[in-house]
């Protein structure tokens, strides 16, 4: 399956509370993104009238309620396995009518669907030219004008399909083999958004999510390295070889499988400038299938020149890689167009996971831009002065286009994120976080508190500099200050559907610039706390806390719970209920 990456959707289902989740590394991995930003291009039309508009964000939206047959098809005919998710909107359901997504479509009328039909009912279907058999079906409330999120998994021979993370129906059906995905409506319009097509067949979440499967990796064009490698072992499964050594080895397109255990590093692991991979073919660090690789650089001294592993080259992809205890950041990344995944990064004493330019003397066309960090977790970083160590950040000097999707930061020190900005050779690049979350950031797990922490869960920006970022569809719960605040950042940024509840001082804090607000959520559930202060361009689609909660704090009371589903998605509960922000 090619690869590509634009944007995702935060997907929610069932979780365990929050004490009980564990995080672990599943491999599935994301191989076509569409969240319609920039249109639609790549999506072939039948039927229908689609254009791209403005819903918060942009969406694709099939507007003619009289066409029997819309669709829109993206993707290759010899996709197999594979879970299609999305968010679809039914705006009108006609009498016969219906509004879902298409998995193995081979041909227009040949594919498997999950449909929203009218009358509060979900449908699990297969279509052979045209004639329909029930594979599962539930009921639920389907409403015009609501977004709802739909998960079709087709694997081997077994189709199953989920609405909100809850099960419609799982089945087995031969109808087709391979083929594309796709989006349909019939007599209704509908709006669509954050498609998302990844390996694996699972619609499911688990809690935790399962640790990569255990099917051997494939022998050709790989490397494999283990704690107890040696430099100059053949690397293969039999003699496997250092991860330094594995790293500069590798070829473009080619894997390091990381053997699990704990890999004992006293120097920073640098993936160097120039050890690049490319567009098309991506260097790839991860760990065995079923195995859990765990970095460990507590010989470290806390030094900013002491990080763990420094990714400082272009297309790599890191996956399924816990790196803790180094002496500044576990994860920094210097390089552009690469993507770290299902990574975790605790116990750090500097931010878990860092963005910024390798040294003060990097031009500024070479700061880090293009990286995507995926279902990532970072917690319980923590320098000694309080004021730096946050769980993900991308500051001082990061390139454009940088994106944070699907990720939980907690019980860090400092902030959940920081995005502090310092320009000295050109401006600093916007920067997307989308379907996150931050909670209890300033206090550490154990209860240790540091009072030069600033403790916010998305800190925006600094030196009083116009950065336009886009936030949305993130939730901050319970951080030490406040839940999203500007930090003198006076820009314009693209802020919706986020949600902040219960943070110390203020949920949300912007004091300056003209910022656009749409469709966020603040609320207590105590009378601690301080008005929301906003200054920018904010309707009467957002519901700010001014001493009242307004209707939507209903789904966010009851206890905190997270977890990944199997395909990376971030999946969060309130009081064991689905939220979508």
């Amino acid at each position: 399956m090619p690869f590509r990456t634009r944007k995702a959707a935060l997907v929610l289902g069932a979780a365990a509370v929050l004490t009980a989740v564990a995080v672990t590394q599943a491999q599935a991995a994301t191989v076509f993104t569409a969240d319609f930003e920039s249109g639609a291009s790549g999506w072939s039309k039948s039927g229908g009238t689609w254009t791209v508009t403005a819903d918060g964000s942009q969406t694709l939206r099939q507007t003619n309620a009289t066409s029997e047959n819309a669709r829109d098809f993206a993707g290759d005919t010899a996709w197999t396995d594979y879970t299609l998710s999305a968010r679809v909107k039914p705006l009108s359901l006609g009498g016969n009518g219906f509004a879902g997504l298409l998995a193995r479509a081979k041909s227009s009328t040949t594919f498997y669907r999950l449909a929203l039909l009218p009358g509060n009912q979900v449908q699990l279907q297969a279509v052979n030219s045209g004639n329909v058999t029930v594979l599962g079906s539930a009921s639920r409330t389907v409403a015009p004008g609501t977004w709802y999120t739909l998960s079709l998994a087709v694997s081997g021979s077994t189709i199953t399909g989920s609405v909100d993370g809850t099960p419609v129906g799982s089945a087995t059906s031969s109808v087709a083999a391979s083929g594309r995905i796709g989006l349909q409506t019939a007599y209704s319009t509908a709006g669509f958004d954050d498609v998302t097509v990844s390996t694996g067949g699972s619609a499911e979440p688990t809690t935790p999510p399962p640790s990569n499967p255990s099917t051997p990796p494939p022998a050709s064009g790989t490397i494999y390295a283990a704690p107890n490698g040696s430099a100059g072992a053949a690397g293969t499964q039999a003699a496997p070889t250092s991860i330094g050594a594995a790293i500069t080895r590798v070829a473009a397109g080619g894997t390091v499988y990381l053997r699990g255990g704990t890999y004992s590093l006293a120097q920073t692991l640098t993936i160097a400038p120039g050890n690049n991979g490319t567009a098309g073919a991506l260097k790839n660090l991860t760990a065995y299938p079923g195995e859990t690789p765990v970095l460990n650089f507590s010989a470290q001294s806390e030094d900013p020149a002491n990080r763990g592993l420094a990714l400082n080259a272009n297309y790599w992809h890191l996956t399924g890689l816990v790196v803790e205890r180094a002496g500044d950041n576990g994860i920094f990344v210097g390089g552009s167009n690469n993507i770290i995944e299902r990574t975790i990064t605790r116990f750090n004493r500097d931010s878990g996971l860092q963005l910024s330019r390798i040294a003060s003397d990097t031009p500024s066309g070479q700061w880090p831009a293009n990286n995507l960090v995926l279902s990532a977790e970072s917690h319980d970083n923590a320098d000694s002065d309080g004021e730096d160590a946050d769980g993900f950040a991308a500051k001082l000097t990061v390139g454009g286009g940088n994106v944070f999707r699907y990720a939980v930061s907690h019980n860090n020190i400092d902030d959940g994120w920081d995005l502090y900005t310092k320009t000295e050779t050109g401006p600093i690049g916007a920067v997307t976080i989308e379907d996150s979350l931050s909670y209890s950031n300033g206090t550490l797990s154990n209860g240790t508190v540091n009072a030069n922490g600033d403790r916010n869960g998305f800190k925006l920006g600094g030196e009083d500099i116009a950065v336009n970022h886009v936030i949305r569809r993130n939730i901050a719960y319970k951080d030490g200050k406040h839940g999203f605040t500007y930090n003198r950042n006076p820009g314009s940024m693209t802020f919706s559907h986020n949600a902040a509840i219960d943070n110390t001082e203020r949920n949300f804090t912007f004091e300056a610039g003209t910022t656009v607000f749409r469709d966020n959520t603040s609320c207590r559930t105590g009378s601690s706390g301080t008005n929301d202060k906003i200054v920018g361009n904010t309707d009467s689609s957002n519901q700010w806390w001014t001493g009242t909660n307004g209707s939507r704090c209903a789904a966010y009371t009851g206890a905190l719970g997270w977890s990944f589903a199997s395909d990376g998605r971030l999946v969060v509960t309130f009081g064991g209920k689905v939220v979508t922000p």
